[in-house]
């Protein structure tokens, strides 16, 4: 799985709103403690010209971001996009309908306060409509316009059709200024966009929940995601065949040194570049002068990955592991070469399919690797082939999975097939396998499991449910 998400450490609404008096407008209050975040604009309410305005502000911790990004735990730039979602909050008063909400980077610091009152603006201090910040001196925690102020670039929107939308945009390009810090990471902004807010007319609330809120995945957050499937074809490798095209006759292989249970770069190779060559393969170990020679290289700690294609008559291959010089680091597992002339049958895409591995019960603090065995659903073997064979898993190229909450069907983890398949399985000798981090998910719940396989282009979810529960 490739997800992170990063909870808002600030928010706030302001507004320039007037107070129940009508004349007196509440553009000292904040409401930074409050457990929504609001937007809407009001015309003619206290003259037939008279416009109020609320909009929302948040920040996150971008410094955690980037300790992360430094230790490997988010991919480089250009490897990962970021989200900003924030999760609609149903409420009784009339809905803004057909506008849209602009997202700007603010652009000066802010201080989130403690205010609660979002009907009378009794609340003050703080970040509100005029300060951005309670300040000693007066003058410098003043925004220098009135409703904050903002960087005109990179700006975002997105259009709401019903009012009852969750925002949710691609804001990677922020992101990255913050963690460069080639722009100082002061959130953003959300405010009715400027070409409806001149309109003679009011676009009403538009409720959010803010981090405040006791629903656990209902906070704002920067959610990072990527594709992090690894397609390690030692137990689907093909000889190359005219039958298909050239990337589909390119193997990648990969070696994991592990030592005493942990992921460690090769001392003599670090993050650099190393060699793969094929052998034929005779009963136990390589034979004869090799067939191929590929660059290898770096994937992550203790992981190096080489792709191959190769025309072949040979039913099985070794993969050697070496430097330049010819020091050899380590020897595969014995490689099935597979001929794409040999499937006669037609792949009717049905399945059955099992997570070998799943615990009933597990902790916030885990990150679950599970492991799927997949056979064809009209698989009918003889009672010699039960007994005499190790049955093989069937390796689905294109497999995804979601996960959702059991009691009201909330997707916690949504299937990832977009454009980034962020929740796209990875594959080894051993078949399909996806890693779910624990610390999504709120305890005291049981969850399901559900997948879904690519087949011409289509998405097939599987009947099959598995459920676990998190403490």
């Amino acid at each position: 799985m490739s997800i992170k998400r990063y909870t808002a450490n600030a928010d706030n609404t302001i507004t320039n709103a007037f107070e129940a008096n009508l004349q007196t407008r509440g553009t000292g209050s904040n409401m930074g403690e409050s457990d929504i975040l609001e937007s809407f604009t009001i015309y003619g309410q206290a003259s037939t010209s008279s416009m109020e305005q609320a909009r929302i502000l948040i920040n996150f911790p971008v410094t955690e971001i980037s300790t992360d990004r430094t230790a490997g735990d988010i991919p480089t730039v250009g490897n990962v996009s970021f989200y900003l979602r924030v999760y609609n909050a149903p409420h009784g008063q009339t809905l803004p309908r057909d506008y849209s909400l602009a997202v700007l980077p603010v652009s000066r610091s802010w201080s989130e306060g403690y205010g609660l009152d979002m009907e009378g603006y009794t609340d003050s201090g703080f970040s509100n409509w005029v300060s951005a910040a309670v300040s000693a001196s007066g003058d410098d925690g003043v925004w220098t316009t009135p409703g904050g102020d903002y960087h005109s670039t990179p700006a975002y929107s997105q259009y709401l059709s019903t009012g009852t939308e969750d925002l949710e945009i691609d804001i990677t390009d922020l992101v990255e200024e913050w963690i460069a810090g080639t722009k100082d990471a002061d959130g953003v902004g959300i405010q009715i966009s400027s070409s409806y807010a001149a309109m003679d007319r009011s676009f009403y609330v538009k409720k959010f929940f803010a981090r405040g809120t006791e629903n656990f995945y209902y906070k704002p957050i920067i959610e990072a995601r990527w594709d992090s499937s690894r397609k390690d074809r030692r137990n689907s490798f093909y000889a190359s065949s005219s039958l298909v095209p050239a990337s589909d006759n390119l193997n990648t292989l990969y070696i994991y040194n592990q030592v005493r249970g942990q992921l460690q770069d090769i001392p003599a190779v670090g993050q650099g570049e190393l060699s793969m060559s094929l052998y034929y393969g005779a009963s136990t170990a390589p034979a004869g002068a090799a067939l191929s020679t590929d660059a290898a290289g770096w994937v992550s700690t203790g992981i190096y990955s080489a792709s191959v294609a190769i025309d072949t008559t040979s039913s099985y291959l070794y993969d050697v592991w070496h430097d330049g010089a010819g020091t050899q680091f380590v020897t595969g597992s014995q490689i099935s070469v597979r001929s794409f002339l040999t499937n006669t049958a037609v792949d009717t895409g049905e399945y059955v399919s099992t997570i070998t591995n799943l615990k009933p019960v597990y902790t916030q603090d885990e990150v679950a690797r599970l492991r799927m065995f997949i056979r064809d659903k009209n698989w009918n073997p003889t009672i010699y082939t039960v007994a005499t064979t190790n049955i093989e898993t069937k390796v689905i190229e294109d497999a995804y999975f979601k996960v959702f909450r059991v009691a009201d069907d909330f997707d916690v983890i949504s299937y990832g097939t977009g454009s980034l398949n962020y929740t796209r399985m990875s594959y080894d000798k051993d078949g399909n396998y996806f890693d779910v981090d624990l610390s999504l998910f709120e305890k005291g719940y049981s969850y399901g499991v559900k997948v879904a396989y690519k087949r011409d282009s289509k998405f097939n979810e599987q009947t099959e449910l598995f459920k676990f529960r998190v403490e």
